[in-house]
């Protein structure tokens, strides 16, 4: 392998590389057995892509908007934790690369920096990840900050009543550090003997009791737009549209909560079928390579908009949506643990230039021109054989 990586798993090697094997085991590894870490990357090696020929593809555009937010491309920065164990100036670095590539930035709740350090570090567009903890008051003055600071939605992680399993970061006795967006109201410190302090701590602070009645709390104390991460059934996709959030998320939480849960990309069609075009659907997990993408928005385009850009009526009429549009994780630690901001940029690059390259072979000038009908999937083989 030369310096220069050509993919996102050649800057997985160099994170590998370049992290403490207690910070790289902390991105990288999942729950359990780690069956749906697996799943999530494997699960798009099943889907076949259909092209077609003989179409103008001179000029391809990935542009398209979030939340009625312009984005360069159907990707955003995922909320991931604790950037600076992956590189000393943490999300910070992130949130750069994310203005420079014109996408937008999820930070994560547990970010290393604080909320008004990444506000003020560049123009980027940011939405803020929350957890609800067992002191209200804290979720309360987070949303009230990310507000103040001009972050543009709120995105509810709703899979954590309590924390997975993630029997590396036990083994490893992993150790969190403190988190100054919390200095004088929490603290991280536990004993360290006794395995992982981040279970200890997700123990003392998580709230177990979270439910659908407070999706109404949360939305009287922000006038921010709400969407829920963590949905993976139909049932709860339409659950959420009943309770009013303004956008839902496909996750599993990266395959670090519940194992045996299904990959992503494989419950995709059954949450926007539910949607039915009615909010935003955004998408997580797995995402590799711009393949990966492509597939997500055809999997993602009947049932949300087919042939062009809808409204949305769910108290936000000019909010408008273009497919299901991936958010992407792992690899986005893995570019600033290699090589900093410069390779966070490096890694969105690629996902953006081998979606655009994907486009192009596949005889899809613009987003609207991906259809169900350029993927196949093993369902897809089953009914035809029925």
């Amino acid at each position: 392998m030369g310096d220069e990586p050509v993919n996102v798993k050649e800057y997985q090697e160099l994170a590998k590389q370049a992290l403490p094997k207690m910070y790289y085991d902390y991105f990288a590894g999942g729950s359990e057995d780690q069956h749906t870490l697996r799943e999530n990357v494997d699960a798009f090696q099943r889907i076949i892509i259909r092209p077609r020929i003989l179409v103008d593809v001179s000029k391809i555009d990935m542009s398209t908007t979030i939340l009625g937010y312009k984005t360069s491309a159907p990707i955003m920065i995922a909320p991931t934790a604790m950037h600076k164990l992956a590189h000393p100036e943490g999300e910070i670095l992130t949130a750069k690369a994310a203005a420079a590539c014109n996408v937008i930035m999820g930070l994560s709740f547990m970010s290393t920096c604080t909320i008004e350090e990444v506000a003020s570090s560049c123009d980027a567009i940011r939405f803020f990840q929350l957890y609800v903890y067992k002191r209200r008051e804290i979720a309360a003055l987070m949303v009230k900050r990310a507000e103040t600071n001009g972050f543009k939605a709120i995105l509810l992680t709703v899979d954590t009543p309590k924390l997975g399993r993630r029997e590396a970061d036990i083994k490893n006795k992993m150790i969190a550090p403190q988190l100054k967006n919390f200095e004088g109201l929490i603290s991280t410190e536990v004993d360290d003997n006794k395995g992982s302090n981040l279970e200890a701590s997700a123990s003392r602070n998580f709230d177990p009791s979270v439910s659908w009645k407070d999706i109404t709390w949360l939305k009287s104390i922000t006038k921010l737009p709400i969407m829920i991460k963590g949905v993976l059934t139909r049932e709860d996709a339409i659950k959420a549209l009943e309770v009013g959030v303004e956008g839902i998320i496909v996750s599993n939480h990266g395959a670090r909560q519940l194992d045996y849960v299904p990959a992503t990309i494989s419950v995709l069609e059954e949450v926007v079928d539910a949607v039915q075009g009615r909010a935003p659907v955004l998408f997580d997990g797995g995402i590799r390579r711009g393949t990966d993408v492509f597939k997500a928005l055809a999997l993602g385009a009947d049932a949300v908009i087919s042939g062009g850009t809808k409204t949305l009526t769910q108290g936000c009429p000019d909010f408008f949506f273009h497919r299901a549009t991936v958010a992407v994780g792992r690899p986005i630690v893995y570019g600033l643990a290699a090589k900093g901001e410069y390779g966070v940029r490096r890694v969105i690059k690629m996902l953006k230039d081998e979606l655009e390259l994907t486009m192009a072979l596949s005889g899809c000038p613009t987003l609207n021109d991906i259809t169900r009908n350029h993927v196949r999937t093993r369902a897809d083989n089953h009914h035809c054989r029925l």
